[in-house]
C-alpha cells in the first residue's frame, strides 16, 4: 500500500540521516539477533544506535542531536548524566563496585524509601522483572495460594509467569469482560500459566467475577495503577478503591507495580490516588539511571523473607554503586520541588499537543500522569486495552514519530503504546522546540495515511 508523498519524503530523509546506524546494524546482526539486546529496541528497517547523551540531549552515531523525551523508557527522570549524580558516583566507584557483603549505606536508602513511599520494609534487587517476580512469589507464600490476577495488555517484566496477554491482537484478546489467556511469546509452558487469570483494566466486574469463580485460590492482584504498556491509561474514579475493597473481602494481596509510576510523581501512585496496596514494587527512575529495584510492603508480609523462608537472592542486589546513586537521586535530585516543576512542564506539553492538533483538525487524545504523557490519534478516550487497540491509528503514529526525529525531537519512548518522560533537566525552551516540531509535522499528519503498522519503513 503506497504512502502519501510528504510521508515518503520524511522516510527518505530519515534513511539518509541514519546511514551509520544502518552500517552498524548490518554488522551487529551477524552476532546479536536483530542487532539488539532487547526486543523493544528493534525497529524497521534498522534500530538507531546511540553514542552519548547529556542533560536533555542525546546523539546518535551519525552525529544527529535530539532533544530526548524517550529518557530510557522513563528511567531518566533525573535526565542524562545529572552533574550531581556524576560527581557522587565518580567518587564512589573508587571504593569498589561490588563487595559480596552488605553495603554500609543500604539501610539508609531503605529508610528513605520507606518514608517517601509509605512502606514499612523493603528488599533490593536490580530490575523491574526481578521485583515483580519476587513480589508474586512472596504473595503466594504469604497467602498459601497459587493464582494471580493480572490485566489484559499490562506488562510486568519478561518472566514466564506474567508474560501472558501482554500485547495480543484484538481477535486474540478475547471478550472485553473475560479477556483471553494468551501466552505472549513461544517458550512459555502452558502448565505455568494455568494459575494466571486475566481481567480487564477499569472493569471491577471482570475482576469480581474471577474472584467469585476462584474463592480462596487467588494470592494476588498485580497491576500498574496507571498502565504504561498501553501509553497512559488513567484509572477510572473508584476503580483502585474497588480493587482494594475486593482484595480485603477475598483475602488477596494487592500489588502495585510502580516500576514506572514511582518516578512520575513524588510519592508514587499511593500519594496520587489515596489507595494503599499491600505491596508495591519500584524501579527505573529511583536510581537516576543505575539498575535498582525495590520490593516493598508491610512488615507482616515482608518478614517472610529470610534464610529457610521465602527465597530472595542476587549477587548484584544492593551493590554500592546503585545504592549510592539512589540515595543522591531521591534526596537531592528528584525532590518534591523538582518533580513539581517537571510535572508542570509535562502538563504544558500535553496542552500544547492538544492545541496544535485540535486547531489543525487532527483527532487526538492526550493522557498524562505526572511527568509522563501519551498521544493517541483518536478523538475518543482510551480506558482499557480493547479501546486502545480498536482506536489506534498506527500509520499516523509512525509518520509522526519519524517526522519528529527528523526535526531533532525524540517525542516519546519508542512505540505507540509508550509515553514521553519530562525530566528535571528539561526546560520551557525544550518544550517549545518540541511543539514547534509538532506544528511543522501538521501538513504531514493531515495526509491520508493508511492505518497500518509498516513492516518496513521502505514501504512508505
Amino acid at each position: 500500500m503506497s504512502m502519501p508523498p510528504k510521508v515518503r519524503a520524511e522516510i527518505s530523509k530519515f534513511l539518509e540521516r541514519t546511514k551509520r546506524s544502518e552500517e552498524i546494524y548490518e554488522e551487529a546482526k551477524e552476532y546479536i539477533p536483530f542487532g539488539v539486546n532487547s526486543n523493544y529496541r528493534y525497529s524497521e528497517p534498522y534500530p538507531i544506535y546511540v553514542s552519548r547523551a547529556q542533560g536533555t540531549r542525546i546523539w546518535d552515531v551519525d552525529g544527529n542531536e535530539y532533544i530526548d523525551y524517550f529518557m530510557g523508557y522513563g528511567v531518566l527522570t533525573a535526565g542524562h548524566s545529572h552533574p550531581r549524580l556524576v560527581e557522587v558516583i565518580t567518587e564512589k566507584i573508587k571504593n569498589g563496585t561490588i563487595y559480596g557483603f552488605e553495603f554500609e549505606e543500604s539501610y539508609k536508602l531503605a529508610k528513605i524509601i520507606c518514608k517517601r513511599f509509605n512502606v514499612e520494609m523493603v528488599r533490593f534487587s536490580n530490575t523491574g522483572l526481578e521485583c515483580t517476580m519476587h513480589a508474586i512469589r512472596l504473595a503466594r507464600a504469604y497467602t498459601q495460594r497459587d493464582k494471580i490476577i493480572k490485566f489484559l495488555g499490562t506488562y510486568h517484566g519478561s518472566h514466564d509467569q506474567v508474560l501472558v496477554a501482554t500485547k495480543p491482537n484484538l481477535k486474540a484478546a478475547g471478550h472485553p469482560k473475560r479477556p483471553a489467556k494468551v501466552p505472549s511469546c513461544p517458550g512459555i509452558p502452558k502448565s505455568l500459566i494455568e494459575d494466571i487469570l486475566i481481567a480487564q483494566f477499569n472493569d471491577l466486574e471482570s475482576v469480581e467475577s474471577i474472584l467469585r469463580e476462584h474463592p480462596d485460590e487467588v494470592a494476588a492482584i498485580i497491576l500498574e495503577p496507571v498502565p504504561m504498556n498501553m501509553g497512559v491509561i488513567l484509572p477510572k474514579k473508584g476503580f483502585l478503591e474497588g480493587l482494594r475493597k475486593l482484595c480485603d473481602e477475598y483475602g488477596v494481596i494487592l500489588i502495585f507495580d510502580e516500576v514506572k509510576t514511582s518516578g512520575k510523581v513524588y510519592g508514587g501512585a499511593e500519594e496520587a490516588f489515596g489507595v494503599k496496596p499491600d505491596m508495591k514494587v519500584m524501579a527505573k527512575a529511583i536510581a537516576g539511571g543505575f539498575p535498582l529495584s525495590v520490593i516493598a510492603g508491610s512488615k507482616e508480609i515482608m518478614q517472610h523473607y529470610g534464610p529457610g523462608r521465602v527465597a530472595h537472592a542476587g549477587t548484584f542486589n544492593a551493590n554500592p554503586i546503585s545504592i549510592s546513586a539512589a540515595i543522591v537521586t531521591l534526596e537531592e535530585i528528584l525532590t518534591r520541588e523538582a518533580m513539581a516543576k517537571a510535572i508542570k512542564l509535562s502538563e504544558d506539553l500535553a496542552k500544547g499537543y492538544r492545541d496544535v492538533l485540535t486547531d489543525a483538525g487532527i483527532d487526538n487524545y492526550v493522557a498524562i500522569f505526572g511527568t509522563s504523557g501519551n498521544l493517541y490519534f483518536t478523538s475518543e478516550p482510551i480506558y482499557d486495552y480493547h479501546s486502545m487497540v480498536s482506536k489506534l491509528h498506527i500509520g499516523r503514529w509512525w509518520a509522526y514519530y519519524v517526522s519528529m526525529m527528523n526535526r531533532g525531537i525524540i517525542p516519546t519512548a519508542f512505540g505507540f503504546d509508550e509515553q514521553w518522560t519530562v525530566s528535571v533537566q528539561h526546560t520551557e525552551e525544550d518544550n517549545q522546540k518540541h511543539l514547534d516540531a509538532l506544528q511543522d509535522t501538521v501538513p504531514i499528519l493531515k495526509e491520508e495515511i493508511p492505518n497500518i503498522r509498516l513492516l518496513s519503513m521502505e514501504a512508505f
